[in-house]
């Protein structure tokens, strides 16, 4: 018979974590870590935190009926709380996820990575997750946790058991990267690259970089820095990672000078297939998603994995199963007149650099018989008075588009800097343009769509699913002959 697992917490030990009281019914062994009772499972512990919107006390006692072992809540609030329901009063709830947090970093031997950047952020984090979960038990922080409450959460989520921890670290302004980083204590920082992403809140790119490298404070002693080679800022992090007493600095790219360097690559619809030279070591690897810049975030990972200790030539095999995480990529048929379009969903969020990165892999997608490659974009938000002219600016990238869609104010620009014959529709904003996109669209067409979150492309992805169901292989099948 096997053993019956660990439990994440104890409700002693959370308890001694946060400087709590438990208090009420009967607390159960914590299985998990929640802040929202829609995903709570029997089990978890539940994080009542004051938010902007809710209040997290108000769902006590559904955290309760689905099965939460215990809930944190604050100590001035217990009179509010349902009677018999296992509590852990503490001064302040996000204080103390981040308490507990930090515990449950202290009480690991884990090799802990860090990842940040303007770009790419998310898919390299899972990259990592792949490739050193293939070496050990790995700890990855779930989306895009990456801010005050999300890197505490998925810390307190960390079993103390893993071999490896990964976790993304996210900033809209300078000074957030620095507490976060404190609180993960990376042995090894990855910032994947500096673009001018918020920029509407920086002066310049430099001070983004800075901001960037806040991550080095956190750093701990003997642990090592990744950045990339061919952006331009990379002097100045190499410079700040060595201020802060990084020791290990470690380029990935093409540039000759590369410590992690890109010997030869084929780009594929599918993947990859890519030759590297990682820290003297060549190393040949195949990675399950599509693009250039995929390739290049891949190189970063393969610098962590063998500065953390893990098995490189499994942490190489273990890329080629990378799949696109929600919003960057995912790729879904559309039943629609004529036969199956495909819809790549790119709609998580934009900047100028993951645009033309999106861009590039749509001109490298196949279409077969009469189909079209289609840009549907929304606007690129927070970049400030520049914003107009870094729309109008896409257009040589969006040659690889037969026809492109364009949703909100600033993407006008981008619209009329267009040649007309590749001028699909421009509307003010996404649900305005849904119905002049769905109308155009035919079989063999492969469809992006991409813009900020403010942008609202996210739902018009969903309306095109809605809309034009995926057929089943038969139909695919039939459609084709």
């Amino acid at each position: 018979m096997l053993a019956a697992p660990s439990p994440l917490w104890t409700p002693e030990a959370l308890a001694a974590a946060t400087g709590g009281t438990l208090t009420g019914g009967p607390a159960g062994p914590v299985g998990g870590v929640s802040i929202d009772t829609r995903t709570l499972k029997a089990g978890d512990v539940f994080f009542a935190i004051r938010g902007d919107n809710s209040d997290g006390h108000a769902y006590v006692g559904r955290a309760a009926e689905n099965g939460a072992a215990l809930s944190l809540v604050e100590r001035g609030r217990l009179g509010e709380m349902p009677e018999g329901v296992a509590l852990l009063a503490v001064d302040d709830v996000l204080g103390a996820l981040q308490a507990a947090g930090r515990a449950a970093r202290a009480r690991t031997a884990a090799r802990i990575v860090g990842v940040t950047g303007s770009v790419g952020k998310t898919t390299t984090k899972e990259a990592l997750a792949l490739a050193l979960g293939a070496d050990g038990p790995t700890h990855a922080s779930a989306a895009s946790y990456n801010n005050h409450w999300g890197v505490p959460l998925s810390l307190a989520r960390m079993p103390e058991a893993s071999a490896y921890g990964v976790f993304e670290l996210g900033m809209n302004h300078a000074g957030e990267i620095g507490p976060l980083s404190a609180m993960v204590r990376p042995h090894v920082a990855v910032i994947t690259t500096v673009e001018p992403v918020h920029i509407a809140q920086f002066p310049n790119v430099e001070a983004i970089a800075d901001a960037k490298a806040e991550i080095f404070a956190g750093v701990e002693p003997g642990g090592a820095a990744v950045l990339n080679r061919d952006n331009p800022h990379f002097e100045r992090l190499a410079q700040a990672a060595k201020a802060a007493g990084i020791g290990t600095v470690i380029g990935f790219g093409e540039a000759g000078d590369a410590q992690v360097r890109l010997l030869s690559v084929a780009l594929q619809a599918q993947g990859s297939t890519a030759l590297a030279d990682v820290m003297g070591q060549t190393v040949s690897f195949k990675i399950g998603l599509p693009g250039r810049h995929i390739v290049q975030n891949a190189l970063a990972v393969l610098a962590a994995a063998k500065l953390t200790g893990a098995d490189l030539c499994l942490a190489a095999m273990a890329l080629s199963s990378l799949g696109p995480p929600p919003g960057r990529g995912v790729r879904t048929r559309l039943a629609v007149k004529g036969g199956v379009a495909t819809l790549i969903d790119e709609s998580y969020n934009a900047n100028t650099a993951s645009m033309r990165a999106a861009l590039a892999v749509l001109g490298t997608t196949p279409v077969a018989g009469r189909g079209r490659r289609i840009a549907v974009l929304g606007d690129m938000l927070e970049l400030g008075t520049a914003g107009e002219a870094m729309h109008r600016d896409l257009a040589p990238a969006a040659a690889t588009a037969d026809l492109v869609f364009c949703a909100g104010p600033l993407m006008r620009a981008l619209w009329e800097a267009l040649p007309e014959a590749r001028r699909g529709a421009w509307a003010p904003d996404a649900a305005a343009l849904l119905p002049l996109v769905a109308e155009r669209l035919r079989g063999d067409d492969v469809i992006m769509v991409k813009g900020s979150n403010g942008s609202r492309m996210g739902p018009l992805v969903r309306a095109l699913a809605e809309r034009f169901p995926a057929p089943s292989l038969a139909e695919a099948a039939d459609s084709s002959e």
